[in-house]
């Protein structure tokens, strides 16, 4: 009683002062679990006046794609910006304005019709043009750079070898070398020094040209209906175990990647031979087609087929003296291409599966036997493809790409597995299944040149190929 207060009444705070804490932690946790579950992207998203600017695209384009290509351009806007005296909402304003004019003048298919086009693309300059922006220097490096990638990588490594070159050669002369035999040291002087430029040109790229990221459409609901793709496994027919293997791993391709525009399709040969026929190519071919239906009544599609199986004949190679498929993998490629268009269908002496679907075919994703495509990784590729500043223009008259892309392929890890399964193997594989993170890198061919060489494995557009 000392604080006035009786023995009921402290009790009585005290179970107040509890049910408050109680009542405040559970407040905490319920405003966690809020924060948890909201989608902040779609917050962000919907208070963002930069955003509902872009979403004027005259394209169209720009609600249709994924969240991190959007997030791309918002980034490209800031830039802008950031390195002139407009805001980001004038920035926008002015980007909607130049894609304006662009459907207006090429039709609203052109890429200049697009947004992306001047806050990614090549209408980067014009855009920053009409802001009056600063470029950083390092920025205007990056933007030489690509403008003469040739003269800046073949030229980066020939001045280093050529200095590299005379440096040495000027000491090796003070020891009294002199005529024919200066010369040819200085040769071979060049040729080890050229290795050492090629190091040094691709350690400076990477300082200095940024990887660029390649836009997406969003398929996370689906492949679009002009965008059906055919997933094709060239190989070979050589006993049952292995038709065993293919038709499993086909399953397994689908189920990881399941799309109802999405076709799968053993594209096969048999091994090179004597003869044209041999005894087991009866057995190998009735077997690998009754694993193909099977997979059609497993997995039904209506009128048409999920599966497909195209097997070609073999020919006689008067070069190598055997009979064999006609060029092997780069042949069942074209082959294919030509029956994707409406050519002859007896290039194939067996076909498996209802090809109803085939003149739809716009892309093909090519594997290779024992490659694993992870799960939504094809629908990744087609958004990729399918984004209008990543698709193709053909120049017919010099026969190439111009602008997007013809053939996109991913990069390509080892497995573990894989990896023990030959001494060569071993020595290129890396540390497979080690640390994944660290081994994610970019190609600099591919960021100075916007070029790559295609090793077989990746997605191509049927009509351009």
């Amino acid at each position: 009683m000392s604080q006035g207060q009786s023995i009921e009444q402290l009790v009585r705070q005290e179970n107040q002062v509890q049910a408050a804490d109680q009542v405040s932690v559970s407040h905490c946790i319920g405003s966690l679990r809020f924060l948890s579950d909201m989608n902040w992207k779609n917050f962000v998203e919907s208070m963002s006046v930069v955003e509902e600017t872009l979403r004027a695209d005259p394209a169209g384009v720009y609600l249709a794609m994924d969240f991190a290509t959007r997030d791309r351009y918002r980034h490209a806007v800031e830039f802008f910006s950031r390195h002139s005296k407009y805001t980001e909402a004038e920035i926008a304003e002015r980007a909607i304005r130049l894609a304006t004019d662009g459907a207006r003048d090429h039709g609203v298919e052109h890429r200049s019709a697009h947004i992306g086009f001047y806050l990614i693309d090549k209408g980067h300059a014009v855009l920053g043009r009409t802001v009056h922006v600063r470029w950083p220097w390092r920025t205007s490096v990056e933007r030489a750079i690509r403008r003469l990638p040739l003269t800046y990588y073949a030229g980066g490594i020939v001045a280093i070898a050529a200095l590299s070159t005379c440096a040495t050669v000027f000491s090796v002369k003070r020891l009294g070398i002199q005529g024919l035999p200066l010369f040819w040291l200085g040769l071979v002087f060049f040729l080890c020094f050229s290795q050492l430029a090629v190091a040094v040109m691709n350690w400076l790229s990477m300082l200095l040209v940024k990887p660029r990221l390649l836009p997406r459409l969003d398929f996370a609901a689906g492949i679009q209906a002009d965008c059906r793709t055919l997933v094709v496994v060239p190989t070979m027919l050589t006993n049952l175990a292995g038709i065993d293997r293919l038709i499993e791993s086909l399953e397994i391709h689908y189920l990881s990647n399941r799309d109802s525009r999405l076709h799968f399709s053993l594209l096969t040969d048999f091994r090179d031979a004597v003869a044209e026929t041999m005894p087991e190519d009866s057995a190998l071919l009735q077997h690998v087609s009754a694993g193909i239906d099977m997979l059609n009544r497993k997995y039904p599609m209506g009128e048409s087929s999920r599966f497909f199986l195209l097997h070609r004949p073999r020919h006689w190679n008067p070069g190598e003296g055997i009979w064999m498929g006609y060029e092997r993998k780069r042949g069942k490629l074209l082959d294919l291409n030509a029956f994707l268009r409406g050519g002859p269908r007896d290039v194939f002496s067996e076909i498996a599966g209802v090809p109803a679907i085939i003149p739809d075919i716009k892309y093909v994703i090519t594997l290779d036997t024992d490659t694993q495509i992870p799960r939504d990784a094809a629908r990744e590729l087609v958004a990729a493809m399918a984004h209008p500043l990543n698709r193709p223009v053909f120049e017919a008259a010099r026969g190439i790409v111009t602008a997007g892309y013809g053939i996109m392929q991913p990069r390509i890890g080892v497995s573990l597995a894989s990896a023990w399964r030959s001494r060569f193997a071993r020595l290129f594989a890396g540390d497979a299944g080690i640390d994944p993170y660290t081994r994610e890198v970019s190609d600099v061919y591919q960021d100075v040149f916007q070029e790559g060489s295609f090793f077989g494995k990746g997605i191509y557009d049927v009509d351009v190929f």
